[in-house]
C-alpha cells in the first residue's frame, strides 16, 4: 500500500509545550496586600485577624492552602514550623518570623488555627479561597493562594538559599524545583554574570 515508502507520520511536527511561568507576588503587590488587611471586614468578629494570620502563614511557610487550613498548634514549636517532605517524610523545621508567630497566637481555636474541623476540608478550602479573593480585590491585586508559595521560594533563592533546601521546605524534589525556579537561583545568576563579564573584558 506504500506505507513503508511514504510514511504519513513524517510530515507531522511535534507539539510545542510552553510552560506557565512562575509568578510570585511583587514587592509592590505584597505591600498592597498588607494594606488590605486594614480594610478587610471584621465579620464575624476576629475574621480580619484570622485572614491576616492565614496570609502571613502562606507567605512565610510555603504551605499549600489545604495544609495551612488543617495546621494544628502542635506543629508550631519554639518559633519553628514542622514540615514533612512529600515523598521521604523527613521532618524539616522551618523558622517563622515573629510577626507570623504573633498572628498565629491570636487566632488559635478548637485545636486548629483556621478550621473548626467540622465538615469536609474541601469545603473549608473553598471558603478560604473566597476570603482570599475578597482580600485580593480590596488590594487591587490579581492572585491566588499558590502564589504565596512561589513568593517564598523565589525570595529564598534570590537571597542565596540553595535549591536543595528550598525543595526540602516545599516538599518537592530538586528536579521539580529546578524546573520552576531555576531562573531565580542567585548562585547561578552570579556565575552567569561572571562568565559574561569575562567575555566582554
Amino acid at each position: 500500500e506504500g506505507w513503508i515508502q511514504n510514511n504519513p507520520a513524517s510530515s507531522l511536527k511535534p507539539p510545542k509545550f510552553k510552560p506557565n511561568p512562575v509568578l510570585p507576588f511583587t514587592d509592590e503587590e505584597w505591600e498592597k496586600i498588607l494594606w488590605a488587611f486594614e480594610v478587610y471586614p471584621d465579620r464575624p468578629k476576629g475574621r480580619k485577624e484570622q485572614v491576616k494570620a492565614f496570609v502571613l502563614l502562606l507567605r512565610y511557610s510555603g504551605l499549600r492552602i489545604g495544609d495551612a487550613i488543617s495546621l494544628t498548634p502542635d506543629k508550631v514549636h519554639d518559633g519553628k514550623l514542622m514540615l514533612y517532605t512529600a515523598k521521604a517524610g523527613v521532618p524539616v523545621w522551618l523558622p517563622l518570623p515573629d510577626k507570623v508567630l504573633e498572628s498565629l497566637r491570636r487566632v488559635s481555636f478548637s485545636g486548629r488555627f483556621f478550621w473548626s474541623g467540622n465538615g469536609l476540608l474541601k469545603s473549608a478550602v473553598a471558603d478560604w479561597q473566597r476570603s482570599l479573593k475578597r482580600l485580593f480585590k480590596l488590594a487591587g491585586v490579581k492572585g491566588h493562594a499558590h502564589m504565596f508559595r512561589h513568593t517564598l521560594a523565589v525570595d529564598l533563592l534570590r537571597r542565596g538559599v540553595s535549591l536543595e533546601n528550598v525543595a526540602a521546605i516545599l516538599g518537592n524534589s530538586v528536579r521539580v524545583c529546578e524546573k520552576h525556579y531555576a531562573p531565580f537561583v542567585k548562585a547561578r545568576q552570579v556565575a552567569l554574570e561572571k562568565e559574561i563579564k569575562k567575555v566582554w573584558s
